[in-house]
């Protein structure tokens, strides 16, 4: 069995009012003793020169920050465009925007940034599309950004269809919303003519959903990428949900191969589907264990199968998707290392009983990597964007989710998911709703987290 991980990495970070803190890079133990000793390292720091400011500190910041005639303003302007707002959602959801096919759905996003106005936009290498704001030049630069890419394939109806104040269509919340929440704060931010001292970058980013693997989010923080300082991702509706910890994945396909025959006339050669059974329950049999007594939370789900062309013909490939998920880095390779023993251990046994033939073989192919990590909760960060949640009359809720918050939270770069506004279900179905009640109010959340963050010019 996998040895039990207990290592606890922290980066410091200085935030742009010059307060120091700590980012977590693997989560909070769930074990008795992990999490007795991160209690203990918590408190060091709480009582240290690192220690985070009270939260009332935190909602005065923030209540200094909407007195200044500027940013009343720009609140203002966000009610009073709404219609605007949701001109764009329309707009951009019935564009089709499948995984890896964001193209045209981007154009148009770009063009809506040029529009709003930008000092200068582009579509990057793997079809983000980017609008620069520039500050007063402190050097520092905040992300917003939407992810473009929807769950749905290109041949999915996305009309839009509209009961009463509901409106129906695949990708409406998740995440068009996003897209229009982004929009707006650009408008606001510019009919008010209010200037920060970071850059801001306003981005409608590809690859965030399923085997997209989070890979334009991963261009953004490459090396020699645009150096974002901080990141807040727009996605679905709601107006009060943070979400500072990632849940981490991998995810495989895997392929048996072999001659294929009659299953009479060649019986005895091996049999890729035989395999797979194997490999599968060789995968559950250890990895059941393991995973109850973990110390981060781990899953493992073989979610989709094929194979074979005739129920009297050998197959000759069976092909597997698997997804596994973990809270804790270390938990995560530990369980791939379940995955992978069992793949090879299948491998052979299913070979030793053939009567003849050539062998089978297997390809076991990594199709998603999405790293974890988490930014605790009395984060500099975290807790000013839940003072500017609170500042508006909203109670915030802390969680981990799999999005494109993954990527900088994993590198040690403060970041947050939180919704655009409005009210949601249905997410990836035919069947999805979006409701714009309340919509605007998440929009100011988002534009106070911005101000907040990238720091509001005296001129302003």
């Amino acid at each position: 069995m996998p040895a039990i991980p207990t290592r606890i990495t922290l980066t410091g970070y200085r935030s742009q009012t010059g307060r120091l803190s700590m980012i977590m890079t693997s989560p909070i133990p769930r074990s008795p003793a992990g999490r007795a000793a991160l209690s203990l390292l918590g408190l060091a720091c709480a009582f240290g020169p690192l220690g985070a400011q009270a939260p009332a500190q935190y909602d005065a910041e923030v209540r200094a920050l909407m007195a200044r005639p500027a940013v009343r303003s720009a609140l203002a302007h966000i009610e009073a465009t709404d219609a605007e707002t949701m001109a764009d959602l329309r707009e951009l959801t019935q564009i089709p925007a499948p995984p890896f096919l964001e193209g045209e759905r981007g154009q148009a996003f770009l063009a809506k940034l040029r529009e709003v106005g930008v000092d200068s936009a582009w579509v990057d290498e793997v079809g983000n599309v980017i609008g620069l704001r520039r500050g007063t030049g402190t050097g520092r630069v905040l992300a917003l950004a939407g992810h473009l890419d929807t769950v749905f394939p290109p041949e999915t109806d996305v009309t839009i269809r509209e009961r009463g104040d509901t409106l129906f269509a695949p990708g409406v919340a998740d995440d068009t919303r996003g897209l229009a929440a982004v929009l707006a704060v650009l408008r606001a931010m510019n009919e008010e003519s209010i200037r920060t001292e970071a850059d801001v970058l306003f981005i409608g980013n590809v690859g965030e959903e399923g085997l997209g693997d989070l890979r334009g989010v991963k261009h953004l923080f490459r090396e020699g990428g645009p150096g974002i300082d901080a990141f807040v991702s727009v996605d679905n509706a709601g107006s009060g949900g943070i979400t500072h910890m990632g849940l981490g994945s991998h995810r495989y396909r895997v392929t048996f191969e072999g001659p294929g025959g009659h299953s009479w006339g060649d019986f005895g050669q091996a049999n890729p589907v035989h395999a797979m059974g194997r490999a599968i329950a060789y995968f559950e049999d250890e990895a059941d264990p393991y995973t109850r007594q973990a110390p981060y939370e781990t899953s493992y789900n073989v979610g989709r199968i094929g194979g074979g062309t005739s129920v009297n013909a050998i197959p000759f490939e069976s092909w597997m998707e698997v997804d596994m998920r973990s809270e804790g880095v270390e938990t995560l390779a530990a369980v791939d290392e379940i995955f992978q023993r069992a793949m090879q251990r299948a491998l052979v046994d299913e070979n030793a009983l053939r009567r003849q033939g050539p062998r089978l073989t297997v390809k076991v192919e990594l199709v998603g990597d999405r790293p974890s990590g988490e930014i605790p909760e009395d984060h500099p960060f975290v807790q000013q964007a839940a003072a500017v949640t609170r500042s508006l009359g909203r109670r915030p809720t802390f969680g981990r989710s799999s999005t494109d918050a993954n990527v900088p939270i994993s590198m040690g770069i403060p970041a947050i998911t939180i919704g655009g506004g409005g009210e949601s279900s249905g997410s990836h179905s035919p069947d999805e709703w979006f409701r714009n009640e309340d919509g605007p109010l998440g929009v100011q959340i988002i534009l106070l987290i911005v101000l907040a963050e990238a720091g509001v010019a005296e001129a302003s």
